[in-house]
């Protein structure tokens, strides 16, 4: 089986996001056959604009234009702020609209908020999943509660029965891929 890469993309510009350590622990956690990316590229994304979606675009959105072009699937992992979708993540997201490199990608969302947390988040990335017309997999879609206090002083995950956890989370959207895209093969043959 081919590698599957899977591009990890934080809602976070926290420093001590436990939403960005998730995710690295996710990448350094995840099984053989699963190449993660973990792109850092909020901060620096400049704002949107419909005068800027053009070439030459600007360099970090042709970076994360080619890095969604690249992905078997996506794996996204964000805060709720003021009960939606952060403005830098947003912002990110409006960036892939006038693209098409998201269009028909797999894609799935990791919550690690508190239970009962985070839906005003996850409806507005399933709305603007749905805008970019990418394919949610609902069945690699959990939320995995990641406690402030689960992060070392290093800003890692700490405890190794979560990093399991949140590798497995990756392992399956890239088994879910995996399996789609060798159902594919199979039917073109």
């Amino acid at each position: 089986m081919t590698s599957v890469r899977v591009l990890l993309l934080s809602g976070s510009t926290r420093t001590g996001s436990t939403n960005t350590a998730a995710l690295r622990a996710a990448a350094a956690s995840a099984t053989d056959g699963v190449t993660p990316v973990l792109l850092d590229l909020l901060r620096t994304l400049p704002p949107f604009s419909p005068d800027d979606d053009r070439d030459p675009l600007p360099p970090d959105v042709a970076r994360l234009r080619a890095e969604v072009a690249a992905a078997d699937a996506v794996l996204v992992c964000t805060p709720e702020y003021a009960g939606a979708l952060p403005g830098s993540f947003k912002n990110l997201l409006d960036w892939l609209v006038g693209g098409g490199e998201a269009d028909g990608k797999p894609v799935a969302w990791l919550d690690v908020a508190a239970p009962g947390r985070g839906s005003g988040a996850r409806a507005e990335l399933a709305t603007v999943l749905g805008y970019l017309g990418t394919h949610v997999v609902e069945e690699a879609c959990v939320s995995v509660h990641v406690p402030r206090d689960a992060l070392g002083e290093d800003g890692e995950v700490a405890d190794p029965a979560l990093r399991a956890e949140l590798g497995a989370v990756v392992g399956t959207l890239a088994e879910l891929v995996g399996q789609d895209r060798a159902g594919t093969s199979q039917t073109a043959s």
